[in-house]
């Protein structure tokens, strides 16, 4: 099932991004760039590489990507800070990359006006490139619409202890997101939050991801029975014929931007700018939009098909300011809470 399913979803996002994005007005793509960029992305491959091999044919700009999750690619651009190897972040919540703003660079993209303020750095360190709802999901096959788990609290029932596929916040942006958004709804249980994070943790047994596509895939490919992730990864999957299904918590969630920041001191300045602007491009959301279930950030976008509009998720109040502020003081209580310190 799980080679099916890649296989699936690389003819399917391959073909259909390619064909959607072929057809140019006339003249355009005649005036070619030069050289190459530096992506740093945690984003899937399958997701990323239309969009990218469109920009290289539309330019004549090499697309040098650099893979790995959220995390350790923040952690690169803060190590190389002052030599900076990298050109652009593409992925990441908002709080992660905000918190790591110091290392990005003030930019006003030409769309500004179509990204509402609260998917854009007031200094423009950032922008959201999609809407994040984070959402629960289960293997059909493994568990009945009327057992799931309908709640982020749901998940500390000691039925689904072992089951639960959910990956390390340290590493990936996601699964941050996710701890910071479940610490908010569980914030009038006990200690702000912490004390059902403590009956979660235990929930997942030591078995915590290395990335966030492991929840998906582990729940999909029926490793996992529940998973914690994001919507558009999970609709993705069952576009492509996973038996899931995705559930919005009753508690509500949060749907915080995933990012994309120019790295400050890029050595391919103009061609990263370049390729910030193609990626906001109206032509380039609504593509993202239909073929990878991402949400757009644009006020004249698209929506995702299969997806009602996210006017019709309940969402927390969730301060991503708070939790991008607070995001060393909040994974270190997380480790010291796995590591069974406390």
């Amino acid at each position: 099932m799980k080679k099916k399913i890649s296989l699936l979803l690389i003819a399917m996002l391959s073909v259909t991004a390619l064909a959607a994005c072929g057809e140019k007005a006339e003249g355009e793509g005649e005036a070619k760039g030069d050289g190459s960029v530096v992506v740093y992305s945690p984003h899937n491959a399958e997701e990323i590489n239309p969009i990218i091999n469109e920009f290289t044919e539309r330019t004549g700009i090499r697309v040098d990507v650099v893979a790995a999750g959220t995390g350790e690619l923040l952690k690169r651009v803060e190590a190389e800070s002052g030599n900076a190897l990298g050109d652009v972040m593409w992925g990441g919540g908002a709080e992660s990359l905000d918190a790591f703003k110091e290392h990005f660079e003030s930019y006003t993209i030409e769309e500004d006006a179509k990204i509402p303020d609260m998917f854009k750095d007031p200094e423009r360190k950032w922008y959201g490139f999609s809407a994040l709802p984070m959402v629960l999901i289960h293997n059909n096959k493994l568990v009945s619409q009327e057992e799931a788990p309908k709640s982020w609290k749901d998940l500390t029932d000691p039925k689904w202890k072992g089951k639960i596929a959910f990956a390390d916040p340290a590493k990936s942006g996601s699964s941050y997101t996710i701890l910071a958004t479940m610490l908010e709804a569980f914030k009038d249980d006990g200690e702000e939050g912490w004390a059902t994070i403590k009956k979660f943790v235990e929930n997942l047994d030591n078995k915590i991801l290395g990335s966030s596509s492991g929840t998906y895939k582990g729940v999909s490919d029926g490793e996992y029975a529940v998973g914690l992730t994001l919507e558009k990864a999970a609709s993705r999957y069952i576009i492509a014929g996973s038996d899931m299904t995705i559930v919005y918590p009753e508690e509500g969630t949060s749907a915080a931007p995933d990012g994309i920041a120019l790295i400050k001191g890029a050595k391919n300045l103009e061609n990263a700018k370049k390729f910030i602007e193609f990626t906001f491009s109206k032509e380039v959301q609504d593509l993202a939009a239909k073929d990878f279930s991402w949400r757009s950030t644009r006020t004249d976008a698209n929506n995702p098909d299969g997806l009602g509009p996210i006017e019709e998720i309940k969402l927390l109040d969730y301060d991503f300011q708070a939790a991008a502020d607070n995001k060393d003081e909040i994974l270190e209580r997380w480790k010291n809470i796995v590591t069974g310190q406390e």
